[in-house]
């Protein structure tokens, strides 16, 4: 029986992701793949928004993934562009990149840090009990983990398995997404009718990629050439002679998210948690975005700096990013239904947000750039994402996501003297100390400027969990919930965290 303290069910975006971060903090991880191989036939999603550019570039990867696409104003609703070229971020925009891409560079990434990702092994089931989770194989092999993390898709079988329940609504729409050959030249570009939305385009590879909205909704199982092109035929008139699809797949708006993100010591995360309509591009992203917010979290509670219930705040924090996501492409798909009175409300939408403060909100929001995590009354930063400013220190110039690139909390201290009150130093094994000096504004995407503060403590996945204003109130209570307790205290707080094998 193979044994590893962390087992990722699903080598995708998400699943690749959280392995990377685990791997950065040593914890003993590998991933289970059901596909022979990392190669992924289609191009499937395409894009990252300005957030997650921001979380690559915050563990120095993000001019990997810059040189491979296209940047370019990606983030819209229902229709409408939104340009984020004046906020306040060094990525103000999108990247246009397919997810084989992607994928592949963050497979690399794994390799780089030495995490095993297996190939042909489908998960059948997982038990667990008090000390960790059995994982069957469809083979009859066998794995045993610490903790299993299912990066498994909208039909998870570790969200299945855990008992863990996705309500939500069913589809009232579906399309087909093909790349295929056809004999006959097709209507290139985006077409729009009665039915919904419709595209030709040709692929990296030379084939013809389509997009067609079906008649009625599909049925919750993988298309078939026939099916394709009587879809084609309802809205063109004709199949174009569609034939040899090297790839074809159904998505619809089902909406679902989990009831709950962590079911012991077996965790969700991607679309295994949450599912919706592609309406704003924000499923991988989102799931990326997962991954950063847990991978620390189960790294410490693992290493037992952190009592197990750190675990907890992840879906506290991650469940309502998600929950959010979900209800804007309802009401994104809503906008885009053939009805003239929901046309009356997009137009209406449409001239909203053509003004200055709603573009700025909605942009944030679908940027990622806006998310904030529920840390309690204080300082407008608190549980927000850090900018990434210049710093002067006695090392020479640096940017602060440049101090995040070991995935370790760092304490950031910018005013002239030290104030007195807590002593950090029982906690100097874990987090990353720096004096620095800081000019220029403080701002933040949507809110604007806000107060410089003199310390800041910013979590490994980049979001503020404390500042300072000329005193250090907080701090002691802030370094105990999000590094763990103080040397010496150690051992019995963290009592039920499991120990490394």
């Amino acid at each position: 029986m193979n044994e590893r303290a962390v087992v990722i069910v699903g080598a995708g975006p998400t699943g690749l992701m959280l392995a990377g971060e685990l791997a950065l903090a040593e914890v003993d991880v590998a991933v289970l793949e059901r596909r022979p191989g990392q190669d992924l036939v289609g191009s499937r999603a395409g894009g990252l928004h300005a957030r997650t550019i921001e979380v690559l570039d915050q563990r120095g990867l993000a001019d990997r993934f810059l040189s491979r696409g296209t940047t370019a104003q990606v983030a819209g609703y229902a229709g409408v562009p939104l340009d984020i070229s004046d906020f306040p971020t060094r990525h103000p925009y999108g990247l246009a990149l397919w997810q084989n891409h992607i994928e592949r560079l963050l497979a690399d990434r794994a390799g780089e840090l030495g995490v095993p990702v297996h190939y042909g092994h489908e998960v059948a089931g997982i038990v667990q009990d008090g000390a960790g989770v059995d994982v069957a194989l469809s083979d009859g092999r066998r794995w045993r983990a610490q903790y299993v993390v299912g990066c498994d898709g909208g039909r998870s079988r570790i969200r299945k398995a855990a008992g863990i329940a996705f309500p939500g609504r069913d589809a009232t729409t579906s399309s087909l997404l093909a790349e295929a050959e056809t004999d006959e030249e097709p209507e290139w570009g985006i077409h729009q009718d009665a039915l919904g939305k419709h595209a030709f385009r040709r692929t990296e590879g030379g084939q013809v990629g389509i997009m067609v909205t079906e008649r009625h909704v599909g049925p919750g199982r993988e298309p078939t050439l026939r099916e394709l092109r009587e879809a084609l035929v309802a809205v063109y008139g004709t199949d174009y002679g569609v034939h040899s699809p090297t790839w074809l797949t159904r998505f619809t708006d089902t909406t679902r998210q989990a009831a709950s993100y962590r079911e012991g010591r077996v965790l969700l995360a991607g679309d295994a948690a949450h599912v919706h309509a592609p309406d704003g591009g924000q499923g991988l992203n989102t799931g990326v975005q997962d991954a950063v917010n847990l991978g620390w979290k189960l790294a410490q509670v693992l290493r037992r700096t952190s009592p197990e219930d750190l675990l907890d705040t992840y879906h506290a924090e991650r469940h309502p990013v998600a929950a959010r996501v979900l209800r804007h492409t309802m009401a994104q798909v809503a906008l885009r239904r053939p009805d003239e009175r929901l046309r009356a409300v997009g137009e209406t939408v449409a001239e909203l947000l053509g003004m200055e403060e709603p573009r700025r909100r909605f942009a944030a929001m679908m940027s990622g750039l806006d998310v904030h995590y529920d840390l309690g009354p204080g300082h407008p930063l608190l549980g927000r994402r850090m900018p990434d400013l210049d710093l002067r220190t006695t090392d020479g110039p640096l940017r602060v996501f440049a101090l995040l690139h070991e995935a370790r909390p760092v304490l950031l201290e910018l005013a002239e003297q030290e104030p007195h009150g807590v002593d950090v130093r029982p906690w100097a094994d874990r987090v990353r100390r720096v004096h620095a000096e800081c000019t220029g504004t403080w701002e933040l995407p949507a809110l604007g400027a806000v107060p410089a503060p003199t310390a800041v403590l910013i979590r490994p996945d980049g979001h503020v969990a404390w500042v300072g204003e000329a005193t250090r109130s907080g701090l002691e209570e802030a370094l105990t919930t999000w590094c763990g307790p103080p040397a010496g205290a150690r051992g019995e707080a963290a009592g039920t965290a499991a120990p490394q094998p």
